[in-house]
C-alpha cells in the first residue's frame, strides 16, 4: 500500500500538512496543561513541508509567532510575523529572508533566540551539547526527526525545559498515513474536515497515553514517558495475542 497519493488516485485530503497539523494538535494539548497563552513567542526552525504549514496552523489560530527559517537562514520579529506574507515569498521561490519586516538571522541564531516556544522542524541533531544551555524557550516540540542529541537532552532536562519528542509531535504524518489506509479499505473519499477530527483524535489519545506515565512517575520527562507509553501498547497487544 502506498501513502501520500494524489487525491485522484485514492489520496487524502490534508495529507500534507498532516505532520504539521499533528504538532499543533501535540502542542495546544501542551500548552493545555502548562498554560501557555497565545502571547507566547514561537520560533520554528525550518520552513519546509512540516515547519511552512505548522506555523500557518499557528498563525490562523491567533499564536504569535516570532521566528521562523530555511536552508538559507532565519528572520526574527519580537512583534510576530505575519505568516501569510511569509509563505507568499516563500511560494514564489525566495527565501523568507526576502521577508521586509524583520531582523536576518542564523538558523543556529534562530535557536538561540528570545522565545517561549522553540520549534525544530528542520534537520536533526540541531540541539546539542554546545548550544544547550543557551536555549532561552522554556518548551520545545521536536516537530523534526532527532533533533536533540542525547547530550542536549540532559542538558535541557536539567534546565527545567521541557521537551516534547519527536514519537509524539511528528505523528501526524504517519497517522495521516493510516488514515489514508483506512480511507482506501473502505473505498471511501473522507472530507477534510473529517481527516482533520480523525487526526486530532489520533493525536490527543496520543497525548493522553504520555500524560498517563508522567502521572505515574512526575519525576520523568516527556521524552521518557512517550517511550513508556509506547512500550506499555506493545506489551498490552503482545498479552491480547499470547
Amino acid at each position: 500500500t502506498f501513502t501520500g497519493k494524489p487525491l485522484d488516485k485514492g489520496g487524502l485530503r490534508g495529507r500534507d500538512e498532516a505532520t504539521g497539523r499533528g504538532a499543533f494538535f501535540i502542542m495546544e494539548e501542551a500548552f493545555k496543561i502548562h498554560n501557555v497563552s497565545k502571547n507566547a513567542r514561537i520560533a520554528v526552525q525550518g520552513f519546509g513541508n512540516v515547519g511552512m504549514h505548522l506555523a500557518r496552523i499557528l498563525y490562523e489560530n491567533g499564536y504569535k509567532i516570532v521566528a521562523v527559517s530555511d536552508s538559507k537562514g532565519g528572520i526574527y520579529n519580537s512583534k510576530g510575523l505575519n505568516i501569510n506574507e511569509v509563505m507568499k515569498i516563500k511560494n514564489s521561490g525566495k527565501s523568507v529572508q526576502d521577508y521586509p519586516d524583520a531582523e536576518k538571522i542564523t538558523n543556529e541564531q534562530l535557536l538561540e533566540c528570545e522565545c517561549d516556544v522553540l520549534v525544530p522542524a528542520a534537520l536533526d541533531n540541531q540541539l546539542h551539547k554546545g548550544n544547550a544551555d543557551k536555549i532561552k524557550a522554556k518548551y520545545v516540540f521536536e516537530a523534526a526527526n532527532n533533533p536533540t542529541t542525547e547530550e542536549a537532552d540532559q542538558i535541557l532536562n536539567s534546565r527545567g525545559i521541557h521537551v516534547f519528542p519527536d514519537i509524539l509531535v511528528n505523528g501526524g504524518g504517519v497517522s495521516g498515513s493510516y488514515i489514508e489506509w483506512m480511507q482506501n479499505l473502505e473505498n471511501a473519499v473522507y472530507e477534510y474536515d473529517d481527516v482533520v477530527q480523525r487526526l486530532k483524535q489520533i493525536m490527543s489519545k496520543a497525548f493522553a497515553s504520555v500524560i498517563d506515565e508522567k502521572k505515574r512517575d512526575p519525576s520523568i520527562s516527556y521524552r521518557e514517558a512517550a517511550y513508556r507509553a509506547s512500550i506499555r501498547r506493545l506489551v498490552n497487544a503482545m498479552k491480547e495475542k499470547f
